[in-house]
C-alpha cells in the first residue's frame, strides 16, 4: 500500500483542476490545505513505522520511487500551461484566488519535489529540480539549499535557520535576502574555483535570474498581462510557504562550536521532525526532516522517523497558521526547547 501512496502527491494539483467545476472553487486548495489536511492528519494519525532492512535494499534502489517524482515535475509543466488558459477567463477576485491556490499547489508540492530531486546524482532529476524551481523564481535554491544549508543548518551562518525568539516576520527577509547572496558567494567560489569567469555564460546565477524572466514573458504572449500576474504572485506564494516551513523546521536549535572553531556534526537534533501519515505522503516524507539532515543522500521513501530528535506537536499544514501569529507560535514552541536545553 505504502508503494502507491506517494501518488497522493498528485491529488493536490488534481483537485485545483477539478474544483474549477464548483462553487466557490477558488477556496478549495487553500481550504484543503490548511484545514482538510489538519483534520485528516488528526483522524489517520502518526506513522511512526520505519522500514526494516529488507524494505530498506529493496526501496532505495525502486525505480517506481524514482519515477514518481519525475512524473510528478512533467505533470507540474503541463498544470502550468492549463493555469494559464484558466486564468484568462477569470476575473477579480476569483483570479487572485487561482493565482493563490496555484501558488500552495508549486509550492507545497512543487518545491518539496524540486528538493527531493535537487538531492539526486542523476542529471536528469537535478535538471527537473531546476525545472520546477524554474515554475517559481526560485532557482538559486538549487545551489543554496545543497551546497548552503545543508553545511550550515542549525548555526549563525545559516540563513534558513530560524533562531530562537526570532518571529517568522524577522525571518523572511533574512533568510531570503540571505539565502540569494550565499547562492551568489557559492557560485563564485565554484566559479573561481574552476577559472572560469563571473560573468560569463558559465555563471547559473546568471541563468537563474533570467530564465524565470524569459518564462514570465513567454507566459504572457500565451496569455497576456493575466498571465504574467499569476506567474509572479504564484510564485510568490510558493516560495512564502517554502520559508515558513524553512523557519518552522529548524526554528530555535543550534550546532554547538567546538575548541577548534568547528561546528558539532549535523545529528538528528537539529531538525524538527513530524509524523503525521496524510501529509507525509503528500510531502514525500519531507517532515521526517531529522534522518533528511542527517542522511542528506536517503532517498525519500526510506527516510525514517526519529523518536528522539525535536518532535513537532503536529504536521506542516497545521504549523504554518500558527507560525503566522508569533505569540501562538512561541507558546507552544518555546516550552518543548526549554525541557530539550534542560534535558527533560
Amino acid at each position: 500500500m505504502r508503494r502507491w501512496s506517494y501518488l497522493a502527491a498528485f491529488s493536490l494539483p488534481l483537485l485545483l483542476v477539478l474544483s474549477t467545476q464548483w462553487t466557490w472553487s477558488w477556496l478549495v486548495v487553500p481550504l484543503f490545505v490548511f484545514v482538510g489536511i489538519p483534520l485528516l492528519d488528526l483522524v489517520s494519525g502518526d506513522d511512526p513505522v520505519n522500514p526494516n532492512e529488507d524494505h530498506y535494499k529493496s526501496f532505495k534502489n525502486s525505480r517506481f520511487h524514482a519515477w514518481v517524482p519525475r512524473l510528478y515535475a512533467l505533470f507540474q509543466g503541463a498544470l502550468i500551461i492549463w493555469a494559464v488558459w484558466q486564468a484568462s477567463n477569470l476575473t477579480g477576485s476569483q483570479w487572485w484566488w487561482f493565482a493563490i491556490s496555484l501558488g500552495l499547489v508549486t509550492g507545497g508540492v512543487g518545491i518539496t519535489v524540486a528538493h527531493e530531486l535537487g538531492h539526486k546524482s542523476r542529471r536528469l532529476d537535478q535538471w527537473l529540480s531546476q525545472f520546477l524551481l524554474w515554475h517559481v523564481n526560485y532557482m538559486h535554491f538549487f545551489i543554496e539549499h545543497n551546497k548552503g544549508h545543508h553545511a550550515h543548518v542549525a548555526t549563525l551562518e545559516d540563513p534558513a535557520s530560524a533562531r530562537f525568539g526570532e518571529s517568522l516576520y524577522r525571518f523572511l527577509p533574512r533568510t531570503l535576502v540571505g539565502g540569494w547572496l550565499s547562492a551568489w558567494r557559492l557560485e563564485t567560489k565554484r566559479l573561481k574555483k574552476s577559472g572560469l569567469r563571473l560573468f560569463g555564460h558559465r555563471n547559473a546565477m546568471l541563468w537563474y535570474a533570467v530564465l524565470p524572466q524569459v518564462l514570465a514573458l513567454t507566459l504572457g504572449l500565451m496569455g497576456g498581462w493575466k498571465a504574467v500576474g499569476l506567474f509572479y504572485i504564484q510564485a510568490t506564494i510558493a516560495v512564502l510557504l517554502l520559508e515558513i516551513i524553512n523557519y518552522i523546521e529548524h526554528y530555535g536549535l543550534s550546532r554547538s562550536k567546538g575548541a577548534d572553531g568547528r561546528y558539532e556534526k549535523v545529528t538528528p537534533q537539529h531538525s524538527w521532525n513530524a509524523t503525521p501519515m496524510i501529509s507525509s505522503l503528500l510531502l514525500f516524507q519531507l517532515q521526517r526532516h531529522a534522518d533528511h539532515h542527517a542522511n542528506p543522500l536517503r532517498p525519500y521513501q526510506t527516510l525514517r522517523h526519529m523518536p528522539h530528535s525535536p518532535q513537532l506537536p503536529a504536521g506542516y499544514a497545521s504549523m504554518i497558521p500558527l507560525a503566522l501569529v508569533p505569540p501562538l507560535w512561541r507558546r507552544v514552541m518555546h516550552p518543548k526547547i526549554r525541557s530539550m536545553q534542560a534535558g527533560v
